[in-house]
């Protein structure tokens, strides 16, 4: 809650939702009529068509929210205020690795859930790519944080795991969004909107380095491959269960 009243305040503007990405997250809720998002953020990926129940704990995020969003709760992940069983769905979209307690609110999720839980995340064990090499410490955070798939299917039992490949211009800003686009990182605004960022340290001193490879050409030399491509598996997944 802390950690997003100080950074969460650039979300409405940069973590936008990607119509890519929010069409396989209709996919998976399938025909439900009713669904909790939990970890919601400023409204992204919540469907109009259905009922929509939106969970955030951070005050600045919330007043993020447009004015038609779907209803908002001001509770956490681990301790959902509502009966077993009161949605079809619960939907977390890219949010568990900030939960304080990961198997308590994955347990949640399945609890007040009827029919599916539906997760977004990263894969920690899933190839990097090139912003590692200018932040090495995201491999470290993302291991720390970023639970494996093994460990989601433990808790939240059979699942089925789908790829989110992430388009060149990814309009949700999150942390790989612009890997055909390198000097979107340059941006502190665009960083603010990247948790990630908010953990790390010397960021001055290595976004320098980005600045000048991009200007010496060094990144298009090493990385020049990457615009050819309208998409790329960066490791991000869909977990149904």
């Amino acid at each position: 809650m802390d950690l997003y009243d100080t950074i969460g305040r650039g979300y409405g503007r940069h973590r936008r939702q990607d119509p890519r990405i929010a069409a396989q997250i209709v996919q998976a809720l399938g025909d439900s009529s009713s669904v909790v998002n939990v970890g919601a953020g400023a409204g992204s990926y919540e469907p109009s068509d259905r009922k929509v129940v939106a969970v955030e704990p951070s005050r600045v995020m919330i007043r993020q929210r447009d004015v038609r969003a779907a209803p908002v709760v001001r509770a956490s992940a681990i301790h959902l205020p509502f009966r077993d069983e009161t949605f079809e769905v619960s939907l977390a979209i890219l949010t568990i690795h900030h939960w304080p307690d990961l198997e308590l609110g994955l347990r949640e999720l399945r609890r007040v859930a009827r029919e599916k839980a539906i997760v977004l995340t990263h894969d920690p064990s899933a190839a990097t790519f090139w912003l590692t090499d200018y932040f090495p410490e995201i491999l470290d955070l993302e291991r720390w944080s970023l639970p494996s798939l093994a460990t989601l299917r433990r808790h939240l039992g059979p699942v089925t795991v789908l790829d989110v490949p992430i388009p060149h211009d990814c309009t949700d800003g999150f942390l790989g969004a612009y890997w055909r686009r390198p000097r979107a990182y340059l941006s502190a605004e665009v960083r603010t909107a990247i948790s990630l960022f908010s953990q790390m340290h010397d960021v001055q001193e290595r976004v320098s380095a980005l600045r000048n490879d991009l200007a010496s050409g060094d990144w298009y030399r090493r990385n020049g491959e990457l615009l050819a491509r309208s998409s790329l598996d960066l490791g991000y997944r869909l977990v149904v269960a």
